[in-house]
């Protein structure tokens, strides 16, 4: 199976459900193959997909997947998913869509933790121990979300 015709398949049936394509993976089990499918996408709140959103797209892609002989007749296990929130912040969208998120952010010469306080096309601010840094996406090697166990609902409401 051919990912990129996989893509071509999947991409316009998440674009009409307002989601994209994050990434595609086949892998061998056996006589099946399993392909996963990860979507993304700004969802009601700006923040990402939620699980309705998901569900309606995976049972669409499933229709598109049933019409089609994309696997040449191969058995296979479709699975459908979000992009994840420990996957690597890469792109503006990703840090926007993480906006009021606690993220470590490593740059070539330093490493911070921070808030997602704003982004444009050039850089991210961070609210970093109370100041704001502004740290350019082109600088950023490697960005991703920390989990937050323990952060209260009044947190999370007062940033929104």
């Amino acid at each position: 199976m051919n990912t990129a015709d996989i893509e071509s398949l999947v991409a316009p049936v998440a674009a009409a459900h307002a989601l994209e394509v994050d990434r595609i993976e086949v892998l061998t089990a056996g006589k099946r193959s399993v392909v996963r499918i990860f979507l993304d996408g700004d969802g009601p709140a700006g923040r990402g997909p939620s699980l309705d959103e998901i569900a309606q797209a995976t049972r669409a892609i499933s229709v598109a997947f049933d019409g089609v002989d994309i696997t040449k007749g191969r058995p296979y296990t479709l699975e459908v998913s979000s992009r994840g929130v420990t996957r690597p912040l890469t792109e503006e969208r990703h840090f926007r869509r993480n906006t009021g998120r606690l993220v470590a952010v490593n740059t070539a010469g330093e490493q911070l933790t921070g808030r997602v306080v704003a982004v444009d096309s050039e850089a991210v601010d961070l609210d970093v121990d109370g100041a704001v840094r502004r740290v350019p996406l082109a600088g950023i090697t490697r960005a991703v979300v920390q989990i937050e166990l323990n952060r209260t609902l009044e947190d999370q409401v007062e940033e929104g």
